[in-house]
Parts: structure tokens; C-alpha cells; sequence
């Protein structure tokens, strides 16, 4: 597999097209997933599998807009992809995800898309408008999650990062199951479901959710393990049929 740089794209060549777009938020994210098809896949196991690496924005608005892009781009060149995949550090939970872990969401949540009230937050769903949370193929995250040693939970997105640990605890409040949070996942989401292609989203975790403490930031760690996680997709993307496992067009 060779990794090409174009416009601020990394790009991988494979033989069939099967067509995996990863959207980062920055390009030393994009850089950590690249790698991976690199120093931690042979030929023979990346050989069904064409994979995309994009640097799409920080932030919920931004990512939407640049996966669009790329998937209305490759639409019209008539070479469509399989799969979009989210990926990037995040803040973690404590205690379920510590700084060094990788987690596969089964629930990419908009966390803060709705409205304050006197009784509290109200999410826009009850508000009769839109969706708040994307749903990825269960037996993908399923297998992944085995292949990679990853945690399994939701990941929150919201555009502006927890800083206190007031925030932190209602957040968790809110959403019981949520292991991470980070700022682009459900506007990745929301772009391939627009085009009816299937989502996953896949953190490392660089740092705790709450209080901004920079001496406990592990970003460092976290691009390693981001790497190394994808370093285990290929085989099992290789064995995955996405006609068999529906998800939420």
C-alpha cells in the first residue's frame, strides 16, 4: 500500500473499490491513521481495501462540510465510498476510558444540539427537529472492537470542550454510556447520512474529561495508540459486508 499527498489529503492505493474515507480534525491526526497503513499492515492485508485520510476542520460545522465534499467529489467521479469513518483524540471519562485507550462508538451523540429551559437541557429531537445520534454497523464495531482491544460505548459530540468538572458529571448525567468526547463525530455523521453511507468513529483518548489540566494531557500516546488501532482495521474491513448489517441511512 502506497500513501500519496495530495491537497491535504493522505491516500492510499488498493486494488478493488472498497472505499474507506477517515476524517480527522487535524492533519497530525490524519498523519497517526496514515501511518498505520504503513508500519502496521502488509500488502496482502490492505489489498481489498482503498483508504482516504482527510484533514476535515476542527469542530462539528466544518467536518460536515468537508466530508460532504469529498463524498459528493468521489460520487460524481463514480467511485463512491463503502464507509466514513471519524477519527481523531478525545477527551475521555473517568474512569472507563483513561488517557492511552481507544474507544469504537456504538453512538456518535450531539451533545449539545437543543435548548436550555427552566427544568434543564432539552435535546432538538424534543423539539420535534432533526436527529441527535448516528448510529454505526453493530457487527463492525462489534469486530473492530475485538480486533483492536477497544472500548465500546458513545461518544459525544460537542463544540465547545468540557472544562469543569460540573459540566463533565452533567454531561455524564445526560448520556450514562458515554466514554469520550470530541468535537467533529456527529458532523461526519451527519454528512454520510446524507448520502446514505455508513458511519464509524474511533478516539484515542489524550486526556481527561473536566477540568483543562495540560500537565495530564497525553496526546503524544494518543496518536500512538490511534495508530496502532488502525493498524488493525484492514483485515477486519476486508471480511466486513455492509449489505448485511444495517445501520441508520
Amino acid at each position: 500500500m502506497v500513501v500519496q499527498a495530495e491537497e491535504g489529503r493522505l491516500i492510499t492505493s488498493a486494488a478493488r473499490a472498497f472505499r474507506v474515507l477517515v476524517a480527522t480534525a487535524v492533519p497530525a491526526e490524519r498523519d497517526a491513521v496514515a501511518r498505520a497503513f504503513t508500519t502496521h499492515t502488509t500488502a496482502d492485508s490492505t489489498a481489498g481495501v482503498s483508504v482516504d485520510v482527510i484533514a476535515a476542520g476542527v469542530g462539528p460545522a466544518l467536518a460536515a462540510a468537508s466530508t460532504a465534499t469529498a463524498l459528493t467529489t468521489a460520487a460524481l467521479e463514480g467511485a463512491p465510498y463503502t464507509l466514513v469513518v471519524s477519527a481523531g483524540i478525545a477527551g475521555g471519562f473517568q474512569p472507563e476510558a483513561p488517557a492511552g485507550s481507544l474507544v469504537v462508538a456504538d453512538e456518535i451523540t450531539a451533545a449539545d444540539l437543543g435548548a436550555e429551559t427552566a427544568d434543564g437541557f432539552v435535546p432538538v429531537t424534543d423539539l420535534g427537529f432533526g436527529t441527535v445520534t448516528h448510529r454505526p454497523p453493530e457487527s463492525l464495531v462489534r469486530d473492530l472492537t475485538a480486533a483492536t482491544g477497544a472500548r465500546t460505548g458513545a461518544v459525544l459530540t460537542v463544540s465547545t470542550v468540557t472544562g469543569t468538572a460540573a459540566r463533565a458529571a452533567e454531561l455524564r448525567a445526560r448520556h450514562p454510556r458515554a466514554l469520550a468526547e470530541a468535537m467533529e463525530g456527529f458532523g461526519v455523521a451527519e454528512a454520510a447520512a446524507s448520502h446514505g453511507v455508513p458511519v464509524l468513529e474511533v478516539r484515542a483518548v489524550s486526556n481527561p474529561v473536566g477540568p483543562r489540566d495540560r500537565a495530564a494531557w497525553r496526546i503524544g500516546d494518543a496518536l500512538a495508540a490511534l495508530t496502532e488501532g488502525f493498524g488493525k482495521f484492514a483485515p477486519v474491513l476486508e471480511s466486513w459486508n455492509p449489505y448485511d448489517d444495517p445501520h441508520d441511512r
